[in-house]
This record gives structure tokens, sequence and C-alpha cells, in this order.
């Protein structure tokens, strides 16, 4: 048996990127299946607002839309918000809620400043391997494999325009899970090669 003080002793476990790109794929299978396949969904859009609160905001802090602070009703595009900040934080390993996003900063500028000439800046280092963030220390994301940062590109593409300010600017969830399954199949062949 081992004490509870030898736990505390073990590294954490990181995700790499393949296990990341699985989960993003997952979440959004199943916002797929909830904006166009679920019924519940229908039922409770067709219900009367009457009985629906309009303030307040409706969702976590970091991940709600802008327009559900200023009145908005839940609505797929928030939805779409969410999931874009859910991905760059996976892509970043900094939460939306960072003590370094305050006076108008946030985890969608964070990113879109950088992007894509500054990968360096925005990437958690632990979604690679040891290889790669030795070559990262180095300053060279060139070295890294082609499939690896192709699909790093367009994952951070994908979650800044599924994070945009304007609810019409953003990404639908068919538009994603079609690019997401493109990434995934190009990394995969990358990372068999």
């Amino acid at each position: 048996m081992v004490a509870s003080s030898d736990l505390s002793a073990e590294p954490l476990t990181t995700l790499n990127l393949g296990h990341r790109l699985n989960i993003i794929m997952d979440v959004a299978s199943a916002l797929h299946y909830l904006h166009r396949e679920s019924r519940l969904v229908s039922a409770i859009c067709g219900t009367t607002h009457k009985n629906t609160s309009t303030t307040g905001i409706k969702g976590t802090i970091g991940y709600a839309p802008l327009e559900y602070g200023m009145g908005s009703e839940v609505s797929a595009c928030g939805d779409m918000y969410s999931f874009g900040i859910l991905m760059l934080e996976m892509l970043t390993g900094r939460r939306p809620t960072d003590h370094a996003f305050e006076d108008g900063q946030n985890l969608h500028n964070f990113v879109a400043i950088s992007f894509p000439a500054n990968l360096k800046k925005i990437l958690d280092p632990h979604l690679l391997s040891r290889d790669a963030e030795v070559e990262m220390e180095d300053g060279n994301l060139e070295n890294l494999i082609p499939a690896a940062k192709e699909c790093l590109v367009s994952l951070f593409r994908i979650g800044l325009m599924c994070s945009m300010e304007s609810p019409k600017e953003r990404l639908n969830i068919e538009d994603v899970c079609i690019e997401l399954s493109i990434i995934r199949k190009a990394f995969l062949a990358g990372e068999i090669n």
C-alpha cells in the first residue's frame, strides 16, 4: 500500500495533442447531437419564454458569450462561443479566468495577438512530447512534426473562429465537426509516417 504522502510526489499526467484532439472531437460531437439531432432542444426552444429569466448571466464566467450579459437568450451561437473558449483553454493551458486576463484582455485576444506567427507564446508546452518541448525552448517550432504543427494551427483557428465576439461570425457545429474530422485524419496520417 502506498502512503498518501507518496502519491503527492508522483508527477501529474498531462494529455498530449492526440488525446486533446480526441476530447475536442467528443465535445463537438455532443454539441452536434444537441444542436442538430436532439428533440429535447427543440422542445425547450418551442416553449414560451415567460418562465425563463433574462436577468443575470447564463453560463460560467469566462465561457459565457458577451451577448448573454446583455440579455440575449441562450443559443447555439452561444454554445459555439463556449466551445471555442474551451478549445483555446485546452491548447494554451490557460483558463479564461486567468489573472493575466484583466483590463479588457481575454483568452481569445491573447491567442489572436500571437496567432499564427508566434505559436510558441500561446501553446501549452505540456501538449507536446519532451523532444518537441526542448525544440520550443530553443525557439524553433519548425522542427515539429509537420502534421502536429498543421493540426495546432487548424485547431487554434477553429477555436478563434468559434469564440468571435459577434455571434454571426462564429462557426456552426456542422462545419466544425467536418473540419475536425479532416484535421484528425491528417494528424493521424502524419503521425504514422
